[in-house]
């Protein structure tokens, strides 16, 4: 099987992971051709680090003739404007998460992609994982019988206290629901299905954040996006999920996500992982039980997405990671930004298919 070749742009804090899998755990499924970054000196020592060329601009990444897939690691704020060239020159697209800061814009990848025949995937990928596919496996087996209801809670005090540049996180196309929002409602789409209505309240109850990190220790920062986030969703199977993202939590003991079924409940692991621990308490059974996990790929697996996409494009077949999932999970984020502000539920324009699960 020929292997689909990946070229990566924006080489920060996230593309070490991308880099290690994608030449070390995933390196006899794809192959790593060409790297590039705004600093030339990063993509510089990539390429020199990971054996594979280094090239000058975002431009000549795109239209590389050894290149099939664009890995896109830039900024959110940047991941439409590469994209949509990338998708221009004819190639595949994988973006970071989230698929894109708008929703106009991430029509108009996938309009784009339809058009020249070429496929858009998006992170996260965890829910491939051993932890979150176990959990899947578990409820399609009907351990907890028909899943009727779901909470998931990300929540903690923000970043200014450790990240170097905490700045974005508080401006447009940050905040809670955007930065961690994906990797629990992608779990949660892939666990229930999609959605086909929601609502929420979103505020922001610290207006200035002063930065205790270095280097910027002492900045202030002028918060301008909600920074707690309450949302409901209706899925189309029925059940009703509750979802907290917040800025404005310094500690509490909520689980990431749990599934109530009409037999039992499922506690989901940390869906920014790909590992577990995972446990099902069934209706009758006095303490919850450990589930081993019964799938592959508990350690960081970052890479898995866009591996499965690269295959599932020599394949003919659906990728899993697919821009259509990554678009509903940014359409969700900002429908239950858009029921706040209008204090009406919101019904998404968009859709998918629930994943198929990984095969063993």
């Amino acid at each position: 099987m020929a292997k689909q070749r990946i070229g990566i742009a924006g080489i920060g804090k996230i593309s070490g992971i991308y880099l290690d899998n994608l030449t070390g755990m995933f390196g006899k499924r794809v192959t790593l051709t060409a790297v590039t970054d705004l600093i030339a000196e990063r993509a510089e020592k990539a390429a020199a680090d990971y054996h594979v060329r280094a090239v000058k601009s975002i431009g000549d990444l795109v239209k590389d003739p050894e290149v099939d897939i664009v890995l896109n690691l830039t900024q959110p704020q940047y991941h439409f404007e590469v994209a949509l060239a990338a998708l221009k020159a004819g190639k595949h697209v994988y973006n970071e998460k989230p698929l894109c800061v708008k929703r106009e814009e991430a029509a108009e990848l996938l309009k784009t992609a339809a058009a020249k025949k070429v496929r858009v995937g998006g992170a996260p990928d965890t829910f491939l994982g051993a932890g979150i596919q176990t959990c899947r496996k578990l409820i399609d087996e009907g351990w907890i019988g028909q899943p009727l209801s779901a909470t998931a809670f990300v929540m903690n005090h923000g970043h200014e206290h450790w990240h170097p540049a905490p700045e974005f996180y508080y401006q447009t196309g940050g905040g809670p629901m955007f930065d961690m929002g994906p990797y629990y409602l992608t779990a949660l789409v892939n666990l229930l299905g999609p959605a086909v209505r929601v609502c929420g309240s979103a505020k922001t109850g610290i207006k200035t954040r002063t930065i205790t990190s270095e280097p910027l220790n002492g900045k202030t920062i002028k918060v301008e996006v909600p920074t707690h986030i309450a949302g409901i969703l209706d899925f189309a199977s029925g059940a009703v999920g509750t979802i907290i993202a917040s800025f404005e939590v310094y500690s509490h003991t909520l689980p990431f996500i749990e599934i109530y079924g009409t037999e039992g409940t499922l506690r989901v692991p940390d869906p920014n992982t790909f590992g577990g621990p995972v446990y099902v308490k069934r209706f009758r059974a006095e303490e919850w039980s450990e589930i081993p996990l019964l799938k592959n790929y508990p350690e960081n697996s970052r890479g898995l997405g866009i591996t499965d996409m690269a295959e599932a494009i020599v394949k003919g077949k659906p990728h899993r990671a697919s821009g259509e999932l990554a678009f509903h999970v940014l359409d969700l984020m900002h429908g239950i930004h858009d029921a706040s502000a209008t204090g009406k539920y919101y019904e998404p324009k968009s859709s998918c298919p629930r994943p198929e699960p990984l095969k063993d």
